[in-house]
């Protein structure tokens, strides 16, 4: 069985990191989600992915899979919120999965992600209700409300719109 454990700060320097994540805003303090229908169900999920060897770091990781997957473009700084380390996880030593938090820059038209032909509806929510609609609980409520905790201080940022907007 999988174990999941939250962490705030940096993982440790001998940890794999396998993929980065981040919690992006808007400027009315609502969040990025993805989504794509499988089995005829809609399924929420955090952008990001995992680091390449041509990655000159995991902040270009970050920006490339933004592009690749929601065609978004995020504003600098960046900041880490924590990581979760993954343990159970087939035969694979225990790995981190970091999480960061960013503004958004732009968000275009939807295109294919060159990954992998998808083309992922977009939802912006409130961090709130982007917890929910994961459904990941802890692995979620943690990141996602120390994010918005981290755009409030560091992006002088408030949430001023509650309604959902698609993409």
């Amino acid at each position: 069985m999988v174990k999941i454990t939250w962490h705030f700060g940096e993982p440790p320097k001998n940890m794999i990191v396998r993929q980065v994540y981040a919690i992006v805003f808007d400027e009315t303090g609502r969040t990025l989600l993805k989504t794509e229908k499988i089995n005829n169900k809609v399924v929420y999920g955090m952008i990001g992915g995992t680091p390449e060897s041509f990655d000159k770091d995991r902040i270009a990781t970050l920006k490339r899979e933004f592009l690749e997957e929601v065609n978004a473009t995020l504003k600098d700084p960046i900041y880490l919120v924590g990581y979760q380390i993954i343990e159970g996880d087939r035969d694979l030593q225990p790995y981190a999965q970091i999480r960061m938090v960013a503004m958004i820059d732009k968000i275009g038209e939807k295109q294919p992600d060159p990954d992998n032909g998808k083309i992922y509806d977009r939802i912006l929510t409130t961090p709130e209700k982007a917890v929910k609609l994961l459904g990941w609980g802890e692995s979620a409520e943690k990141p996602i409300m120390r994010a918005f905790e981290i755009a409030k201080e560091r992006f002088n940022l408030n949430l001023t719109n509650n309604e959902d907007l698609w993409l």
